[in-house]
């Protein structure tokens, strides 16, 4: 296996924001970082790109209409927009290694719940607003973390009407095997995606073990880019939300074994099972991202 055959994907944002001090507010997470710290945004973005990372996701997840409006900044939703793709071309346009950035397209009523996915009639103008503001600044559209069919499908065939290449991000159930969180199956979510001429199709934020299962699907389904970037959560209740007030709210519990390198081993994994697009997602740092570049590294 080549490294020049795998491209890999940043790690998640959000980890690191914490890790540096950076209030990680319940309901605009990393929307925050944008107002309160742009500069150590893009000093991760450009940790990631050092740690070997080749396309860099803008940090626009948490640039939800809806959240922004609990805050009294929904005026800032375009503003906002174009600052994560601003942070994210110049750090890979400072580096030295062709970078590619790929534009952020969250759930749009919290994430992991299909039950709260709204219909397109809404979510839709949303997707299509985001994608104007970000798409000056981005190669590539990324609809991250999609748990129904409908929502990924309305988020990709937005994105596809900027005519660059679009990848879907599907979040799988922690305890069914090849189902989205929705419990639709996987095959039939590839089935219809296929309809819309997509660059790639990933499974995310989902448990790494999930994504071992989901992969020969996956890779299989005939797309250009096929892969996996796995969140490091324990497990994602039922009917969590970030800003909820139930004990299983809020802040999820982060797993001790995923180290770098048993992170590394899914990876393989995935890889072997013909993955081309691997990095982190939610509770992964750039130490993660530069255990899978070493491993590739020692593969050429």
């Amino acid at each position: 296996m080549q490294k020049s055959t795998i491209t890999i994907l940043d790690a998640g944002m959000g980890k690191t924001l914490s890790l540096r001090g950076v209030e990680i507010p319940p309901t605009i997470w990393s929307a925050n970082a944008l107002i309160a710290a742009p500069e150590v945004v893009l000093e991760i973005h450009r940790e990631n790109i050092s740690a070997g990372a080749r396309m860099i996701t803008t940090n626009s997840y948490g640039i939800i209409p809806a959240d922004l409006k609990k805050e009294g900044l929904l005026e800032r939703y375009e503003e906002l927009n174009h600052l994560a793709g601003d942070l994210a071309r110049k750090a890979a346009s400072e580096s030295q290694e062709t970078i590619k950035v790929a534009g952020s397209l969250p759930p749009l009523n919290g994430s992991y719940r299909p039950d709260r996915v709204l219909n397109k009639e809404v979510i839709e103008p949303i997707y299509r607003q985001q994608c104007e503001a970000l798409c000056p600044y981005v190669d590539v559209f990324l609809a991250e973390t999609m748990s129904t069919i409908q929502e990924a499908v309305s988020a990709a065939s937005v994105a596809s009407e900027f005519g660059k290449p679009v990848l879907v991000g599907l979040t799988l159930h922690d305890e069914q095997r090849g189902n989205l969180r929705s419990g639709e199956p996987l095959s039939d979510a590839i089935c219809e995606l296929k309809k819309l001429n997509l660059e790639g199709v990933l499974a995310n934020c989902s448990l790494p073990e999930r994504i071992t299962d989901a992969m020969p699907t996956i890779a299989g389904s005939g797309f250009t880019y096929s892969g996996g970037y796995a969140n490091a959560f324990c497990n994602v209740p039922k009917d969590w939300l970030l800003d909820g007030d139930k004990d299983t709210d809020g802040k999820l519990e982060v797993r001790k074994d995923l180290t770098p390198n048993r992170y590394c081993q899914f990876v393989i994994e995935w890889v072997e099972s013909g993955a081309n697009l691997v990095g982190g997602c939610c509770g992964t740092t750039a130490e993660h991202i530069k255990s899978i570049t070493e491993w590739l590294e020692k593969k050429e």
